[in-house]
């Protein structure tokens, strides 16, 4: 059977050599932090901000948000929270507004309705999407217009820098990154005539107008992968997709431990293969021979060991930038057949909810799985 590390090798190989090389961190903001960079007016950006009981994280966003520029304009939906959201957006003043979201209709998931209800208030030329736990740094609007102006108007979003100090959090988090760029690998994202589209939704800049033109957030109201979703339909009316990473966009979730973490993974991991079963068994036989052949290949011995070894070392090379990148050790590159098993472990009981009728739990909120439908908890 020494065709099955072969083919393990191969794969490895493959994706080394891809001419978009989706291993790779090229597609980089770097935010130019000067005084002019944080002078600059703003007038032109409104900021939409959900909040759904996150009170503990407000502060922060809005401080980081308002330090961008003069005459930016922010509004935080308060989505229902039990905390005292709408008090701490209330004591930020001018130019921070709060609404009183409504509830959820039925079809909706809770943030783009939050964000059909923000639509109509403080309309600027250009709206930035930020969930609340994201904070950029100096300079960082500033760049994300730049940067939509360079590549024609249509979305340029940013993959946060995630929280990865824990140990949970190194083992897990630099993979759901790079695994996100093999799906989606951000050379074909950003190539404007691909199929390929993709966003990360925790920080996403676009003209106002074709909100309005495409009925955006009603056309993706029951989508749990709203980001992507919200790709698609701009890529679809033929503006252009920027997508990268940053350390200048970080998260300033706390510490998060294997179940939370396993939580934001399971919520859509049947939705993205379309809840489909025989993509999903698609997907487990690519995983085992990735990540599991290259380590049978070892006990074996032989000339398998020496495949599987080449399978291993090119599995780590792909992994080393996205470890470098976020500050982590290069040792979890060894790492990555466990990190690959557990993330199949996830795909598996996200499947398994579904095929039992169970609901997936997102920020207090309960979903049918794939879809919106559901109620509020």
């Amino acid at each position: 059977m020494i065709w099955l590390p072969g083919a393990s090798a191969l794969c490895w190989l493959a994706v080394l050599l891809l001419p978009w090389q989706p291993w790779r961190l090229r597609e980089q903001l770097v935010p130019a932090a000067t005084q002019a960079s944080t002078t600059d007016s703003l007038a032109d950006v409104r900021v939409l901000i959900p909040a759904r009981n996150e009170a503990s994280l407000l502060d922060g966003t809005l401080a980081a948000v308002l330090a961008q520029g003069p005459e930016i304009t922010v509004v935080v939906v308060d989505d229902e929270s039990r905390d005292h959201t709408a008090n701490i957006v209330r004591a930020a003043g001018a130019p921070v507004t709060v609404i009183h979201g409504s509830s959820r209709p039925a079809g909706w998931t809770g943030k783009f309705w939050a964000l059909q209800q923000a639509h109509g208030h403080s309309r600027r030329p250009l709206t930035l999407l930020l969930d609340v736990d994201i904070r950029p740094a100096p300079g960082t609007v500033a760049a994300l217009r730049a940067k939509l102006e360079d590549q024609g108007g249509g979305l340029v979003a940013i993959m946060a820098s995630l929280r990865m100090s824990d140990f949970w959090e190194r083992l897990l988090m630099p993979a759901f990154i790079y695994f996100f760029r093999l799906l989606y690998p951000l050379e074909l994202v950003n190539r404007r005539h691909s199929g390929v589209a993709a966003a990360a939704g925790g920080c996403v800049l676009l003209p106002t107008a074709p909100i309005d033109e495409r009925d955006l957030f009603s056309r993706i109201r029951g989508e749990l992968i709203d980001d992507c979703a919200l790709a698609r339909e701009v890529k679809a009316s033929g503006r252009p997709l920027w997508l990268g990473v940053s350390r200048a966009v970080v998260s300033a979730r706390p510490a998060q431990n294997l179940e939370t973490l396993a939580a934001m993974v399971r919520r859509t991991a049947f939705t993205q293969p379309g809840n489909s079963a025989a993509a999903l068994a698609i997907c487990t036989v690519l995983m085992l021979l990735a990540f599991v052949v290259p380590l049978l290949a070892l006990i074996v011995g032989g000339d398998a060991a020496v495949l599987g070894l080449l399978a291993w070392t090119g599995m780590s090379l792909s992994y080393l930038p996205t470890l470098r990148f976020y500050g982590c050790a290069p040792f979890w590159a060894l790492l990555l057949p466990v990190i690959g098993l557990l993330y199949l472990a996830f795909s598996w009981q996200s499947a398994c909810s579904t095929w039992r009728g169970q609901r997936a739990h997102w920020h207090g909120r309960v979903y049918v799985t794939g879809s919106a439908t559901g109620s509020d908890s």
